[in-house]
């Protein structure tokens, strides 16, 4: 895993190494840059896969007329190179899976994003053509930014890396801004910099002549059904996990597994022993507050499994420490609060690997989490008058404020908050935090006169049109990979891990896998009030019945607590009506309101006062 950065126009090697600076910590080994007339590349190296110098990058060609600076690992790059090897003859300097990948390119150019099983955002320059390629992973594993300033295009991992270049521009993109408020996160292909864009997954671009002359998707996501019966399915889907573990099981260093004691870690510590002759070593934090800890659980299946596992206990304090850090490198703000938990667990694994495989993507795939099958309630309270919403709501705030994860009055205004807007709305509107209806009470009159894209949900919109000939559970399918896993739960694995020069595998976003579950029916998948079921059926006999059986637990930190008494500080500093002045963006009354009644114990407001402390964070850093 690594960090890239480039440019094509106006620039300096000097300012390169800027660039790529910023970018260390994702390639702590080795920081090379190349500039020649109207070229950059820049990389910082986290080596993996062929350890040596030769393996350095920018990398070229032999005969130099290609170059390419590449974040990721390209997991079938040993078949690839024997395949070209033995039909095209070719001789390569390194064993390197970036020496392959630019090989592909040379031979078949655009054709070669099908042949390639990995996790990638890579830039190729080819000197001939005088053209700049820049492609992204299927599932958007790897992140990449880019801008367009005047006769200059400038390219970068992360959006601070682009800023450091002296064209940048940095301007706040109040149209994503009100989608972060919505969502917790930024949807594709917007920033929060109104000059700065995000690739889309699956999809490739090619700079020449000054401009972006092609636009190019590879790769959707998509349903094609298939007529398996179950225990076909259940097989073949075994197979596939078996195989994508293996694939990821590849590294020139120490590897690891995260264990949370969850069913998706423990499928893929499962798979991970069953594919060593050796004890695989796993590892997983545990908290203080017990309605937040699951060592006990990680500990259960690690004797089961027989791996080496490894915990450690951490406390409150930790996280705020580690707040300051995160909040110095995190260049867009990012609501979620187990980025804390995950950034702590991984410094903690990288002081023992350098390679990390994670369980993520499970939930979105097999339709895991509660409101899959909450949606059941959608059609019949919909129907129920508004005047019947608004007394639910207000009963909703006579419940008594509990801070225990996922507590029974934090779910049931969640719940409610989801029926504010239509229907095709509600899921988005369950995971974030700021509503329509409270977003018009947050924004200040100047900035709600700026913002263009209404209710900030247009996003939904346009995912829906693209499956409109899907039933509605595809439909949700669909949105939760174009919103959720990909801005939130791989954005967070991202960059929790790369803080930590960390890398992060994730076997159940395999394409092989993705595609596969995709042709599923979807009682396989969620079957009465059973999420992920034909997992939990695979898993059965592997794994102990109460990890299987275990409700689906988050991995969050008792926030809500923190923020009345470790976190108040830090909250009242951040959303004073000073540090609010300093953007005008917001109505201070309003916020003053809520973080009062949270204070109090009077409502339970972590989501919306945790979105506006991030924001708040990432302005004082990024914004001014």
């Amino acid at each position: 895993m690594c960090g890239i950065a480039g440019f094509i126009g106006e620039g300096r090697e000097e300012e390169l190494w800027g660039m790529i600076g910023t970018l260390r910590y994702r390639g702590p080994d080795f920081q090379a840059v190349y500039h020649h007339e109207n070229v950059g590349l820049a990389h910082a190296r986290l080596s993996i896969i062929d350890l040596s110098a030769a393996a350095n990058q920018p990398f070229f060609s032999e005969d130099r007329s290609t170059a390419i600076v590449f974040n990721g690992e390209i997991y079938n790059f040993k078949q690839l190179r024997s395949e070209l090897e033995k039909f095209h003859g070719i001789h390569f300097q390194t064993n390197s899976d970036t020496e392959v990948l630019l090989t592909l390119y040379q031979v078949y150019g655009e054709e070669m994003f099908e042949k390639i099983n990995g996790m990638f955002a890579f830039a190729i320059y080819d000197f001939g053509k005088n053209q700049l390629l820049l492609a992204r992973d299927r599932m958007g594993k790897k992140p990449l930014y880019y801008a367009h300033f005047g006769s200059t295009f400038i390219f970068a991992s992360e959006p601070k890396a682009i800023l450091r270049h002296p064209l940048a521009k940095k301007e706040i993109n109040l149209n994503a801004l009100n989608e972060y408020l919505t969502f917790d996160y930024i949807p594709t292909t917007s920033s929060i910099f109104s000059n700065i864009s995000k690739l889309e997954p699956g999809s490739y671009l090619i700079y020449k002549d000054g401009k972006i002359s092609k636009k190019g998707k590879y790769w959707a996501f998509s349903f094609k059904p298939s007529h398996l019966s179950f225990e076909d399915a259940l097989a073949q889907l075994g197979n596939l996990l078996d195989q994508s573990v293996s694939d990821r099981l590849i590294s020139d260093v120490p590897l690891g597994i995260f264990l949370s004691g969850g069913i998706d870690s423990s499928t893929i510590a499962y798979y991970a022993q069953k594919n060593s002759s050796t004890k695989v070593q796993t590892f997983s934090i545990g908290f203080e507050d017990h309605s937040y800890d699951e060592s006990a659980y990680a500990k259960r299946v690690s004797e089961h499994l027989g791996t080496q596992h490894h915990v450690e206990w951490f406390g409150a304090k930790d996280l705020f420490d580690l707040l300051p850090e995160i909040s110095e490198k995190m260049d867009e703000p990012l609501a979620d609060p187990s980025l804390l938990p995950t950034s702590l667990l991984s410094k903690y694994t990288r002081k023992h690997v350098t390679v990390a495989l994670g369980g993520d993507g499970s939930d979105e795939l097999l339709a895991g989490y509660p409101t899959f099958y909450s949606n059941y309630l959608i059609p019949s309270f919909s129907r129920l008058p508004q005047s019947v919403h608004a007394f639910l709501k207000k009963l909703a705030t006579m419940l008594p404020v509990n801070d225990d994860n996922m507590s029974l009055d934090f779910k049931a205004k969640q719940f409610l908050q989801g029926f504010e807007s239509e229907a095709r709305y509600v899921h988005s509107l369950w995971l974030g935090s700021f509503a329509p209806s409270e977003k018009e009470k947050l924004f200040s009159n100047w900035s709600r006169q700026k913002i263009t894209n209404g209710n900030g949900l247009g996003s939904i919109d346009q995912y829906l049109s693209e499956v409109r000939q899907e039933d509605i559970f595809n439909q949700l399918l669909f949105t939760y990979y174009k919103t959720y896993l990909i801005e939130d739960i791989l954005v967070k694995i991202d960059r929790a891990s790369m803080f930590a020069s960390l890398e992060v595998r994730s076997p159940f976003l395999d394409y092989r896998v993705v595609e596969f579950v995709n042709q599923l029916s979807n009682r396989y998948k969620l079957k009465g009030l059973q999420g992920k079921y034909i997992l939990k059926s695979l898993m059965r006999g592997k794994l102990p019945n109460e990890i299987i059986d275990r409700p689906k637990k988050g991995f969050g930190i008792p926030l809500s607590a923190w923020l009345r008494k470790e976190l108040k500080p830090l909250c009242q500093e951040l959303l004073s009506k000073n540090s609010l002045a300093k953007h005008g963006l917001f109505n201070y009354e309003y916020v003053n309101q809520i973080t009062t009644e949270h204070f109090s114990g009077k409502q339970n407001h972590r989501k919306f006062i945790w979105s506006l402390m991030n924001f708040q964070l990432w302005y004082n850093r990024y914004g001014t």
